[in-house]
């Protein structure tokens, strides 16, 4: 586990940007702490920021290998880990291979070697990954298939420079003569999809490796993407009397994923909500560390957590529990720091108790289990269930949908029926596009009056779509979750808001023998009897503790409709408008009548508000540069 950074210059001028490399290195210090380095030849320079968690006294970064005629051949550094490493090294050392290492990162690189790309096909883990062939002259990037870890880079005529962390580039464009310009349309997207979707970010000369994918990258080319991950769900029916073998491959699976995801050479705890998710992957994780601890985080208000829930299960299963309560005074003052860690803004507000839980978890243990990854793999979503509730739409002719869907909109807000006419007269392409649907065109025109109709979510979700027309409906939406959801908001919070604390999360349920069996779950049985993931609960039920088994999701709410409509976050929202410098992108006065509306409950525009909160924080961190994170590794550039 570490933070990359690196380039690949496009003069052999590589030793000229090693002390840029060397000053950005500083601003992700917290993937890694235990030690720093960098490493450099005539085109190539790499440096890293390690987490130690698996051959801690070896497998540093940079990692040379090569072959006996050429040792030196290959430079290499990743972020992430690798489960089957053990076996890996096995099968390379069965084919001649030797290694100087017992970590999970020389597999790689000598995986590389012998199958070239296809290495990551071979990979069972999570990973951003840059190799340098000093033969062949190529730079080789990849992420994990379901990007779990993230890659950044941006090319200029200097070269191609790549990192674990958006903010190492931002420190490096003067050095790399990159011009830093917000890009609006994918401003357009954060606002309606609450995240910046895969490849963008907020600046645009700064793109993501995409999930799924590997690059190549010749001296003074262009990155050159290839997607080597495509989902098929080719689900089939399951016969009544075959049902139990599919919820035994389930129960196998997942038991055999948390058993590599125990792997390390420090102590693994876990996360531990009130849900099925994180309940089994804990269950199981206390099969391979009977002094397993695990960890869950609330707030005081009543019906906005789960703690009494976590602590009973962490009681059945027999774990010490440890829980940390979240007041919104620290909640509001954990916003800034959280906006610098992200990068770019996520307007979720389960980011900030995330933040406190892995702060706690931090103080005990330096790797945690979670359970991410069951809802879009098993179908756990409620709206999962809406293909079913909307059928008999399917049988309206198209003329008459349409006339029913204007008809729908002329109806009064909060009119009972309107919602379900509305959804039901469209096709699935225009309803849905994920779990974040805070702004409708029109309400974003109110805040962003520059908004343009071809950026809208339909630009992001129309080519996803284009890929899954052979599913069941309930499938193309764990597709597209897959491509946005989970990957722009699910896994960017996982990795950014746990390694702030130099935590490193791993999610037992994103795992590839997982995805498999997952994979071919029939949608009659993941949303069977009103229930959803059916198919994992009963896969289950000799695992968890019976009061979670089947308890109704409630994801990790937090109080921010009291909040802002309340003394305790009314004020900081106020402030945080009126002190923004977004006036030629916001209309400020909208916002403002939308915190009010708020405040005296004519409309709930909490998640609307808290979108656009999130930003202006984010633009006054790292666009005015007026507003102090409250970093404390002072010994961070001051870019800001």
């Amino acid at each position: 586990m570490c933070g990359l950074l690196g380039m690949l210059t496009s003069n052999a001028d590589a030793a000229r940007f090693v002390p840029a490399i060397e000053k950005a290195l500083p601003c992700m210090r917290h993937r890694g702490p235990d030690e720093a380095g960098s490493w450099h030849d005539d085109n190539a320079v790499f440096g890293f920021n390690r987490l130690s968690i698996i051959d801690l006294e070896h497998s540093h970064q940079p990692l040379r290998w090569g072959p006996p005629e050429n040792p030196d051949r290959y430079a290499m550094t990743f972020n992430g880990e690798i489960y089957n490493y053990i076996e890996l090294r096995d099968e390379l050392g069965k084919l001649g291979y030797t290694f100087n290492t017992s970590g999970d990162g020389e597999p790689i690189v000598v995986g590389f070697h012998h199958w070239g790309a296809d290495v990551v096909r071979h990979l069972r883990g999570m990973f951003g990954i840059a190799i340098w062939d000093s033969v062949e002259e190529k730079l080789f990037l990849a992420r994990d298939q379901f990007g779990i870890k993230p890659l950044y880079y941006a090319t200029t005529a200097a070269g191609t420079v790549f990192s674990s962390e958006k903010k190492c580039i931002l420190e490096m464009a003067d050095a790399i003569g990159l011009e830093l310009a917000l890009d609006k349309r994918a401003i357009e997207h954060y606002i309606d999809l609450q995240y910046v979707p895969e490849p963008e970010s907020l600046h645009s000369g700064i793109r993501r490796l995409e999930s799924g994918c590997t690059a190549t990258v010749s001296i003074g080319g262009e990155v050159k993407q290839t997607r080597y991950f495509r989902p098929q769900f080719p689900a089939q029916h399951v016969p009544k009397n075959k049902e139990q073998n599919l919820f035994d491959r389930i129960a196998r699976a997942l038991e055999d994923s948390v058993e590599k995801h125990m792997r390390a050479d420090v102590t693994v705890g876990s996360f531990l909500s009130g849900g099925i998710d994180s309940t089994a992957i804990a269950t199981l994780a206390k099969r391979h560390n009977p002094d397993l601890l695990t960890f869950t985080t609330g707030f005081e208000r009543e019906g906005y957590s789960e703690v009494d829930v976590a602590a009973e299960s962490a009681a059945a299963i027999g774990v010490e529990h440890i829980v940390k309560i979240v007041s919104p005074e620290e909640y509001a003052d954990a916003i800034p720091k959280i906006m610098w860690y992200l990068d770019d803004p996520v307007a979720d507000p389960s980011l900030v108790p995330l933040f406190f839980v892995a702060q706690e978890a931090r103080k005990h243990v330096k790797v945690v289990l979670s359970g991410e990854g069951a809802d879009e793999l098993f179908g756990g979503y409620t709206i999962y269930k809406e293909p079913l509730s909307l059928k008999p739409f399917d049988y309206v002719p198209s003329p008459l949908r349409k006339g029913l869907n204007r008809l729908s909109q002329v109806l009064p807000e909060g009119m009972k029926g309107k919602s379900l006419l509305e959804r039901g007269s469209m096709t699935m392409e225009d309803r849905y596009y994920g779990n974040a649907r805070s702004f409708n065109f029109e309400q974003m025109q109110r805040v962003i009056p520059w908004a343009k109709r071809e950026w809208d979510h339909r630009e992001v979700t129309a080519p996803i779509y284009a890929q899954s027309v052979h599913m069941d409906p309930v499938a193309r939406m764990q597709h597209l979750d897959l491509f946005t959801w989970m990957r722009g908001d699910i896994l960017v919070k996982a990795d950014k808001i746990n390694m702030a604390h130099s935590l490193e999360l791993r999610v037992p349920f994103l795992d590839k023998v997982v995805f498999e069996v997952a994979e071919t779950i029939p949608h009659d049985l993941k949303i069977a009897n009103g229930t959803t993931k059916y198919a994992l609960r009963k896969a289950m039920e000799q695992i968890v503790p019976g009061h979670v088994l089947h308890r109704k999701k409630l994801g990790f709410p937090v109080p921010m409709r009291h909040w802002l409509a309340g003394d305790e976050l009314f004020g900081w929202a106020q402030d945080t408008i009126n002190a923004s410098q977004t006036e030629d992108i916001f209309d400020k006065k909208a916002v403002l009548e939308m915190l009010h509306e708020h405040r005296n409950q004519v409309s709930d525009h909490s998640r609307r508000l808290w979108t656009v909160l999130a930003f202006m924080v984010w633009h006054g961190i790292f666009e005015e540069k007026r507003i102090d994170p409250g970093i404390e590794e002072r010994d961070y550039p001051v870019y800001l």
